[in-house]
């Protein structure tokens, strides 16, 4: 298995293709995991424990994707220094981000705990879920550590164009994930718990993979002076990756809202809305995949200085998530019900009333995927092209959208309108990204020079100042 890939050379989509058929696959593994614990706890626990682990997903990606986010802008500048073949900076890179992300897990771990009740009660929280959702993110918070350790090397393995082994690593942790589920819910009674530690354990697994396989790259291979804490290259590092964090906990803050209305409505509509909810990570993962892809190409691309090629990979990529939001989406429409059907657990009545609502909010979701696809292409790109601003932005945009929406079109279209406000904030952000694209796009040809030393080469110039 190729350790490193170099996107700068050959043909842009069958290389943006490569490298995406890997993500998506481990993608898919991860979304199969979440299905299968939410399976294991709709089908062992019932409908309440499985609307307690539903409803944790905003709370759960809220504090999980800061450090997603920020090892995604340490990968930005790994993947244009890559790109540039300028090995000095990547290894320079490499050795701050271990710093600044140390620093960010130990804040966000005892953020997220002494935050997570006042959240929850401010969520209106349902009774019959609050002590059970509590617990869970408990055990998930608490695993913070791992999921920086996983995002921040994998995010090294695919700056440097390797997407199969986090695949890899992925299905080590998705066989682990399905057996710990059951063995921890079923013989061992373990309830909601058990699947919280499952997922923290199997994502240890996967961590321990994408580390062996990043340590072994030469090209990563730093040494003490790499480690030793440098202000400016800290700086920069936060930067870039604290707006794509900050972005990612803006739109989280729209979907705890939007979680709010969708209490407000009772039991019923929030367990079907939410069941919806655990089928929207796979209806996404193509999309996610794209642009994971693109981004890398991006970036490599120009470290390199080569925007001919960035702009080819951004025109094809974008024809080509429109097509495959068009396939899924329909493949939803036909298979949702059962689907969701394996879910949802209870007796008939009751179980009608939670699959009606759920593969309604299914429908809508279909429809509103090549908005949501295109959203990730652009802001993928943007992010290779070192702009994290403007995505951060879109993340305002997609909150004022969803808020908006939540809160005003139920008053006129009752639960159509909170189904409707996901679909808002994808179109809202996903316009202001593409105007954002093509934006910078224009300012990069008119001094390509000068755009190049700023958000490529901005460590390159200091080392060699420095004689490193």
């Amino acid at each position: 298995m190729a350790r490193t890939k170099d996107l700068c050379r050959g043909n842009p989509v069958r290389l943006i293709l490569g490298f995406a058929l890997p993500v998506l696959a481990g993608n898919a593994l991860q979304q199969l995991y979440n299905l299968v614990d939410s399976l294991i706890v709709g089908q062992l626990l019932g409908v309440t424990a499985l609307t307690a682990v539903s409803a944790s997903g905003w709370l759960d990606w809220a504090m999980l994707s800061v450090p997603m986010g920020l090892a995604q802008g340490f990968s930005i500048h790994m993947a244009q220094s890559y790109g540039g073949q300028r090995f000095a900076e990547l290894k320079k890179t490499a050795g701050q981000s271990y710093l600044l992300a140390g620093l960010a897990v130990l804040l966000l771990e005892l953020f997220s705990q002494l935050m997570l009740r006042p959240a929850l009660t401010w969520m209106n929280t349902p009774a019959e879920t609050f002590l059970l959702t509590e617990s869970y993110l408990r055990i998930i918070y608490a695993g913070l550590p791992i999921v920086m350790c996983l995002n921040v090397f994998s995010g090294f393995l695919n700056a440097l164009g390797n997407s199969k082994t986090p695949m890899v690593a992925l299905i080590f942790s998705t066989v682990t994930n399905i057996v710990l589920d059951w063995l921890f819910i079923g013989p061992l009674g373990m309830g909601t718990n058990g699947g919280a530690c499952a997922t923290v354990i199997a994502q240890g697994v996967s961590a321990a993979v994408c580390m062996i396989a990043a340590l072994r790259i030469p090209e990563l291979r730093i040494g003490r002076a790499d480690l030793t804490p440098d202000r400016f290259i800290l700086r920069r590092l936060a930067l870039t990756g604290l707006p794509i964090a900050f972005q990612n906990l803006i739109i989280s803050i729209g979907g705890l809202i939007l979680q709010g209305v969708v209490n407000g409505f009772g039991f019923l509509f929030m367990a079907g809305y939410n069941a919806a909810s655990r089928l929207q990570g796979l209806v996404e993962i193509a999309g996610t995949a794209l642009g994971n892809a693109v981004g890398t190409f991006t970036g490599q691309n120009f470290g390199a200085g080569l925007m001919s090629r960035v702009r080819l990979g951004l025109r094809k990529s974008a024809q080509l998530c429109v097509c495959l939001a068009l396939a899924v989406g329909a493949v939803m429409i036909f298979l949702g019900k059962p689907l969701l059907s394996l879910f949802i657990r209870d007796e008939a009545a009751l179980a009608g009333q939670v699959l009606s609502i759920a593969y309604q909010f299914l429908q809508v979701m279909a429809a509103g995927l090549p908005m949501l696809y295109l959203l990730f292409v652009y802001r993928s790109t943007l992010q290779g092209l070192g702009d994290t601003v403007i995505p951060m932005i879109s993340g305002f945009v997609e909150l004022g959208m969803r808020v908006g929406a939540a809160l005003l079109l139920p008053l006129v279209m009752g639960v159509w309108g909170v189904y409707l406000a996901e679909i808002a904030a994808w179109i809202g952000a996903g316009i202001f990204l593409i105007a954002g694209c093509y934006w910078r796009l224009r300012r990069i040809s008119r001094d390509p020079v000068r755009s190049l030393e700023l958000s490529a080469g901005w460590l390159n110039g200091r080392l060699s100042r420095r004689g490193d």
